[in-house]
């Protein structure tokens, strides 16, 4: 299916597009730009390459953004010293629902509960993934057999590489998130770490925070550089608060790498973990966030 590479709040100069259409017809792959302005998305379709003209583009196209690069917006990146490796593996109904993460001999394995399978990854060191490869896929079944015992037999379903996808994890964000008729939001704008599975939350509280600004200002076609600086200041507290804290968990992640014996929990972490309302703060932090969003409703 062709890629829906923005979310174009059209105008009403004349022409009007069905979402549906958008999303199946049209690739956006550059920016239309007039004196200084974005005026719209250039777009590649089945009958040839067009233009479509807006108000306002928003580049949600995520960590590879060919919107962000047609635009020439300046990226910061933040060293990241871990990659993931994604596979499935099967699931039993009495299994817990879900793992944080399992640490030991030098490697992370966590588990995400999909219903009848698990999806896990395997946290390996920056650009290894070529040295864990050479060591063979038996090596790679036994090492998640070790990290996870209660998989037991259930590795052997990993019979080829194709079924392990290797994750490059990024942390960046951009010094601007807008010009003059684009605002970049989502991955786009900061890519985030898999620590604690917050990318896709942020990506949403920063499309309500731009819908609640930018609704009515659309409407009367007045959308400014001024109140696309305000949804960058509003929502770039909660990405550096959080890309801080992920940093944190791949500092940790370090010194589980440089250790390759079986891993003891220490006894004041045993104590913190056994703390009432643990859960309740860690669930609060991941799913609603350092600044929750809320939709705004008689926005005119």
């Amino acid at each position: 299916m062709p890629q829906w590479d923005f979310l174009n709040f059209v105008s009403s100069q004349g022409k009007k597009f069905r979402t549906f259409d958008l999303l199946m017809e049209h690739e956006a792959v550059g920016l239309v730009q007039e004196n200084g302005r974005i005026r719209g998305v250039q777009v590649k379709t089945a009958n040839g390459n067009s233009e479509i003209h807006a108000d306002l583009v928003v580049g949600c196209d995520g960590r590879h953004s060919a919107m962000r690069e047609a635009a020439g917006l300046a990226l910061d990146e933040i060293g990241v010293p871990i990659d993931v490796l994604w596979f499935r593996i099967s699931r039993r109904p009495n299994e817990a629902n879900a793992g944080l993460g399992n640490f030991n001999y030098g490697k992370a394995i966590i588990l995400i509960n999909r219903g009848d399978y698990f999806q896990a990854g395997m946290i390996i060191a920056k650009d290894s993934f070529d040295s864990v490869k050479s060591l063979g896929l038996p090596a790679f079944r036994e090492n998640v057999r070790r990290i996870v015992p209660f998989l037991g037999d259930r590795v052997d379903e990993l019979t080829d590489w194709a079924q392990i996808k290797l994750l490059s994890v990024q942390i960046n964000r951009l010094r601007q998130w807008y010009r003059p008729g684009l605002l970049c939001i989502g991955d786009a704008a900061h890519a985030m770490s898999p620590a604690g599975g917050v990318g896709i939350n942020l990506a949403i509280q920063d499309a309500v925070a731009a819908g609640n600004l930018l609704a009515l200002p659309l409407r009367q076609k007045q959308v400014s550089e001024m109140l696309l600086r305000r949804v960058q200041k509003r929502r770039e507290f909660p990405v550096r608060v959080t890309q801080m804290l992920q940093c944190g968990i791949h500092n940790l992640l370090q010194r589980v790498f440089r250790n390759h014996s079986a891993v003891r929990v220490p006894t004041v972490l045993r104590a913190l973990m056994r703390l009432p309302g643990r859960q309740q703060l860690l669930g609060r932090m991941i799913g609603v966030g350092v600044r929750p969003e809320h939709i705004r409703t008689g926005l005119g």
